[in-house]
């Protein structure tokens, strides 16, 4: 590997899931079994907030052992809302079966949390800066739950004010598409979830990471367990920062990024913000091999 090639494993949150997201894992015996060996939910209900985040969580982690032992060894992982977890599966702090076990538990606190203000949803948004957009989503009883740049992001609020909130929007000129997701995740809706979760995150084992893990809130790079539970807890009710994640991933010097699926909406952001990292997603090749020559080449360069 050459001295200066840098390896970002990127892992998704929900939006992306789908039928055949474990297909191509499954190509591998060792991933296969892994996956047969893991409680998974019914992928019946594929955007159900309780099988969504266990299953993307499954489908990243089968993923990663599917191409680990040939692959480089990562510099830094990050992941995207749940995908924050699935990184500490990826970089050894959990095992798979704790880290999905640890998903379930966080998609169980989160649907609690939404029963004293149900029926909330999250609305992508682009076209405006974001500081004129908050004051829009305010007036509607939305937050700004992620960042995803200086004039895109995800709100999450409730679901009865989504159509005239995406009316003003477009009165102001801005974009906005409805996702497939019932909770407000990360914002003041799910402030329940967080201190359940964080003594659940402070009671399960934690190994030596083999790689930091850049925290979605405050981009930090994280190694050690009282800070993981720490931020892991918080994100559930405080805006993620990706902007700045990508930041400081160009910041750290990484080279070249892969996103373990499923879906491709992390690598197409980083790649727009930081062109000359390489980066490509799983969902871009048709076969373990092609992902493999991939990252081999990236680490030669």
């Amino acid at each position: 590997m050459s001295g200066s090639a840098r390896l970002l494993l990127l892992c998704p949150g929900q939006g992306g899931q789908h039928a055949a997201m474990f297909d191509l894992a499954r190509s591998d015996a060792g991933a296969s079994a892994l996956l047969d060996s893991l409680a998974l939910p019914s992928a019946s209900e594929l955007y159900a907030n309780r099988h969504a985040q266990p299953l993307i969580v499954a489908a990243t982690l089968a993923m990663w052992a599917a191409i680990r032992d040939h692959a480089p060894a990562p510099a830094l992982v990050a992941g995207y809302s749940i995908g924050e977890l699935a990184a500490y599966g990826v970089a050894g702090a959990y095992s798979p079966a704790t880290t999905v076990q640890l998903a379930a538990a966080r998609a169980e606190l989160m649907d609690q949390a939404a029963l004293s203000a149900p029926d909330q949803t999250l609305l992508a948004v682009s076209g405006m800066v974001l500081a004129r957009v908050q004051p829009l989503l305010q007036a509607h009883a939305y937050e700004l739950a992620i960042e995803t740049g200086e004039d895109s992001c995800i709100a999450g609020g409730p679901a009865s004010q989504r159509a005239a909130l995406e009316q003003l929007l477009a009165q102001h000129g801005a974009r906005s598409t409805h996702l497939p997701v019932a909770v407000a995740s990360h914002t003041r809706y799910m402030q329940a979830a967080v201190a359940p979760f964080a003594a659940l995150l402070q009671q399960t084992p934690f190994q030596p990471v083999q790689a930091p893990v850049l925290a979605g809130i405050s981009a930090i790079s994280v190694r050690d367990q009282a800070t993981a539970a720490d931020q892991l807890a918080r994100q559930l009710a405080a805006p993620i920062r990706w902007s700045a994640c990508m930041d400081a991933a160009a910041e750290a010097g990484i080279s070249y990024a892969l996103e373990l699926g499923p879906g491709s909406a992390l690598s197409r952001m980083l790649q727009q913000r930081h062109p000359q990292i390489s980066t490509r997603s799983v969902a871009d090749f048709r076969t373990l091999d092609g992902i493999l020559r991939w990252l081999e080449r990236c680490s030669a360069a």
